[in-house]
């Protein structure tokens, strides 16, 4: 469960009392600008009670009178008349003829004094929280924030906990919750799965499925048959993503994950403009992986996630940065001086003599210095070397995975 609750219960425990002939089909509230917004489905009542909390907190904090939601009915009979029972959801605490376990979880039954605790459990996304997770061992460092392999006590479940400090204030974190609601519609095999996520004072625990491959950054040079495998499923995640309106934003191997089955999935995207504006402030330094454009501070759109693939893949396959004069030691950020000469200078190339010519290709269409030149999605997934491996064939990336990890563990138990 992840804190969904049923819009039957709704309609039948509560309209349907004052409606009992009636086919109620949805209901509306008005949001603050007054506008009328229509709620149908689980997704919707979770938006609505998720405003409605937020607007009372803001209310308790400026001492002003607590106003009951109201609500209007949409039924089938008698047309035309909306809004003529005066619905209003009681906030207060009380008796109730009707329970649901999944309900109570999201509305608390003393909603007018909330402690700094229960705050935190309605930001929460889901059914996730601090007191049921057991972290274990660490899988690694990024720009922003740390990774953590963890265990979920409820569900038993081992997951990946990215764990970020943030200096902001309650209103952004609750502006940056509501943006990772999407993160639940993604539905991808592409997309690293989403289980939740949750604030303690000013730290971000982002929660998402466990790759025990962990991230292509820390691969050694990857043969071009295991990395044209690997580049569709990338591509398809891409496209994934960009089908919904969502540019990832950054694009690099640290981004892209594996695990023992030979699965490839993205992770770290864009959802949260929020999320990524505030770690840029609180994290000082300009991507490696950025396109020229982005770099010189112009717009960008799909065309610079493709500038991001394509150095991502050239990196992947040389087994270094492609820019031999900038040197990534610990993470992707660096002073922007540093970049100037993606900005300034030809884009590398592959060489021929030592991959293949659609690979080659690909790249170099890839890191096209003008945007409008790069592959547009469906380009992408036509291309020849896109093509070429786009068989299904995860055995290949399973056994590449499962051979490097062995590798891996003996150098680290060799005396």
């Amino acid at each position: 469960m992840e804190g969904h609750f049923s819009q039957n219960y709704f309609s039948k425990d509560v309209i349907g009392q004052v409606l009992p002939e009636a086919t109620t089909t949805a209901f509306e509230y008005e949001d603050e600008d007054g506008d009328r917004i229509t709620v149908r489905s689980d997704e919707e009542m979770k938006a609505m009670l998720s405003y409605y909390y937020s607007t009372v907190m803001e209310q308790q904090v400026n001492g002003q009178l607590i106003e009951p939601l109201q609500i209007f009915p949409r039924a089938c009979k008698p047309p035309g008349e909306r809004n003529i029972h005066g619905l209003k959801v009681n906030t207060r605490a009380g008796p109730s003829q009707h329970s649901s376990p999944a309900v109570s979880e999201v509305l608390p039954s003393n909603s007018l004094k909330k402690s700094s605790a229960e705050l935190k459990k309605i930001l929460a996304n889901g059914q996730m929280n601090e007191q049921d997770i057991r972290y274990r061992d660490t899988l690694g460092h990024g720009n922003g924030g740390t990774v953590y392999k963890a265990y979920h006590v409820p569900s038993g479940k081992i997951l990946a906990v990215k764990v970020i400090l943030l200096d902001i204030t309650l209103e952004l974190q609750k502006q940056i919750m509501s943006e990772l609601e999407i993160l639940y519609k993604c539905d991808s095999s592409y997309i690293i799965g989403f289980y939740g996520a949750f604030f303690v004072e000013n730290r971000i625990s982002i929660c998402t499925e466990f790759m025990d491959g962990g991230s292509l950054d820390v691969y050694r040079k990857i043969p071009e048959h295991v990395l044209g495998r690997i580049a569709v499923a990338v591509v398809k995640g891409l496209t994934y993503l960009w089908s919904l309106k969502i540019l990832h934003r950054d694009v690099k191997p640290s981004n892209m994950l594996v695990n023992t089955r030979g699965q490839v999935k993205l992770c770290d995207f864009g959802v949260s403009t929020q999320l990524v504006n505030s770690i840029a402030k609180t994290y000082v330094g300009t991507n490696a992986y950025m396109a020229p454009e982005r770099i010189s501070g112009e717009q960008y759109g799909i065309h610079s996630d493709v500038w991001s693939l394509g150095i991502s893949f050239m990196e992947l396959a040389l087994g270094r940065f492609p820019y031999p004069q900038i040197q990534k030691n610990q993470g992707s950020l660096m002073p922007l001086q540093l970049l100037q000469c993606i900005v300034d200078e030809d884009s590398p190339v592959l060489p021929v003599g030592e991959f293949s010519e659609p690979f080659v290709h690909f790249i170099t269409q890839c890191m096209r210095k003008q945007p409008k030149e790069r592959p547009a999605p469906e380009e992408l997934m036509g291309h020849p070397f896109i093509v070429q491996f786009n068989d299904g064939n995860a055995a290949v990336v399973s056994m590449w995975v499962c051979r490097a990890l062995e590798e891996r563990r003996s150098q680290q138990g060799a005396p």
